[in-house]
């Protein structure tokens, strides 16, 4: 039988040790997605079932024949709807795209097919996967796993939604602006926004300035969250930044003393960040966990003033995002089928000059020296996941955040650019529920940051609160 709860390596385990057949794993894989994703909608261009169990008995046939392709070895998996799969559509999920079908696997879903995955279908993403709430007009909303009310963030929302509902053993997606990080608090899970260039990206128009972005991996558990890592991750030649470290050092034993470790707790950057009620509580209440276990929490601050990183993440976010968005503008007839929220994006980057864009360069230059000199005192630096609680499914986004008015689509995410500007790692942790009002019962997330290219070390940090907790990390979603 097959125990849809068990971590992706414990599943690979009994597949390959012949305790559960790869076309048991299919089948218990698509009644769970019968059941549960009508409600959800986390996994969408969903594959014929006969053409996926096919698939699942050519995998137990090389199992019969002393033959595996990888520790993912039939395991069904559904891949970001930003990524290429070969023969699938990809939609980016916008409608001026939802009939292209790629023509050659990205390098993600290429490195996770070499592993044995079964690619059954694509996990949800808002339009462009601009904005941290799961919504298109493709496929519609991807509701939260917790509270279907709810948003699921973004813009791995499917992927978050899918892991928490026991769809997917593991999932992959991309975190620009906290995508990796802030869906996985909001539906408790793990996730992984890895080193700059950790986890290269291919195609791509540019590889050479856009680094804003990367995929990298989400999972119930931390185990699998590194599993995953090592297949996605590693040098490849059309990436020319890529990192070259051997990845397979994240299939190694996780278990390490965090005893002693020196955690920075950045809280709301002393007020500068406005967050909703029991956030901070939340995540000061995780903290506590880290204390138990022997590691030393003590305030951090970021050591310049946090208004001139957002002016010049703004400057950066707009030179990476307008290019994307310019193609689908040549003709102007498509401008009333792109959300609103791209074209500001696209507009803006219009009136950007190189002057601005080095000069957002130098004050990001000087805020990586401001986060080296952080690390001098500290191993890990801790902040709030996300500042509001999943919101209204049928809201955009939030306009105001605890009385402050948002200046941007984007400004109730600032607290998620700080790993992302500084390019370190980040994993997003569960926190726990809130308590209180409309929050009651819904996740929320803490992120740990690591040094540069600290991506082990966090990650050995990460499994060790994930044993210290394992009542609050294992519960499961209602219904699930």
């Amino acid at each position: 039988m097959v125990n849809p709860d068990a971590s992706a390596l414990n599943l690979s385990q009994a597949i390959h040790l012949r305790q559960v057949s790869c076309q048991e794993v299919m089948q218990t894989t698509l009644e769970r997605v019968a059941r549960l994703n009508p409600q959800s909608n986390a996994i969408v261009n969903l594959q014929e079932p006969e053409l996926l169990m096919a698939q699942a008995k050519e995998r137990d046939a090389q199992l019969a024949r002393g033959e595996s392709m990888g520790w993912m070895h039939g395991m069904p998996q559904a891949i970001k709807d930003l990524a290429n799969v070969q023969g699938l559509r990809t939609t980016l999920g916008s409608p001026l795209m939802k009939d292209f079908v790629a023509s050659e696997d990205g390098l993600m879903a290429q490195r996770m097919k070499a592993a044995g995955a079964i690619v059954i279908g694509k996990t949800n993403t808002p339009e462009f996967g601009l904005g941290s709430h799961t919504f298109n007009e493709v496929f519609g909303p991807t509701r939260n796993a917790w509270d279907p009310t709810k948003s699921a963030g973004g813009s791995s929302g499917g992927a978050a939604v899918a892991l928490a509902q026991r769809m997917l053993p593991v999932a992959d997606g991309s975190d620009f602006m906290g995508s990796l990080r802030n869906p996985a608090g909001w539906n408790h899970v793990f996730g992984m926004r890895p080193s700059q260039g950790r986890v290269p990206m291919w195609p791509a128009q540019d590889t050479f300035i856009a680094q804003l972005g990367t995929e990298g991996p989400m999972a119930r558990h931390v185990c699998d969250l590194a599993m995953l890592l090592s297949t996605q991750a590693g040098a490849h030649a059309n990436c020319p930044l890529s990192l070259t470290g051997d990845p397979t050092v994240f299939a190694g034993s996780l278990d390490s003393d965090p005893q002693n470790q020196r955690i920075g707790w950045l809280g709301n950057l002393q007020g500068h960040l406005p967050m909703e009620d029991g956030i901070l509580d939340l995540c000061q209440s995780a903290l506590n966990s880290f204390a138990g276990m022997g590691c030393q929490i003590d305030e951090a601050t970021l050591g310049m003033p946090p208004e001139q990183i957002w002016q010049a993440w703004l400057v950066w976010r707009q030179a990476l995002v307008g290019p994307r968005v310019a193609p689908f503008l040549i003709n102007p007839a498509h401008r009333a089928q792109i959300k609103p929220e791209a074209l500001w994006e696209h507009d803006q980057s219009l009136t950007l000059t190189g002057a601005q864009l080095m000069s957002a360069s130098a004050t990001r230059t000087r805020f990586y020296q401001s986060m080296l000199a952080l690390f001098d005192q500290f191993d890990v630096l801790a902040i709030p996941v996300a500042q509001v609680w999943p919101f209204d499914v049928n809201m955009r986004w939030p306009h105001s955040v605890a009385g402050h008015a948002m200046d941007t689509y984007h400004r109730w995410m600032e607290v998620v650019i700080y790993a992302t500007f500084a390019g370190l790692p980040s994993i997003s942790v569960p926190a726990g529920f809130g308590v209180h009002g409309e929050a009651k019962g819904l996740p929320m997330g803490l992120a740990l940051i690591g040094k540069p290219q600290g991506d082990w070390d966090l990650l050995k940090l990460a499994h060790a609160y994930e044993m210290a907790n394992q009542t609050l990390i294992g519960q499961k979603p209602p219904g699930v």
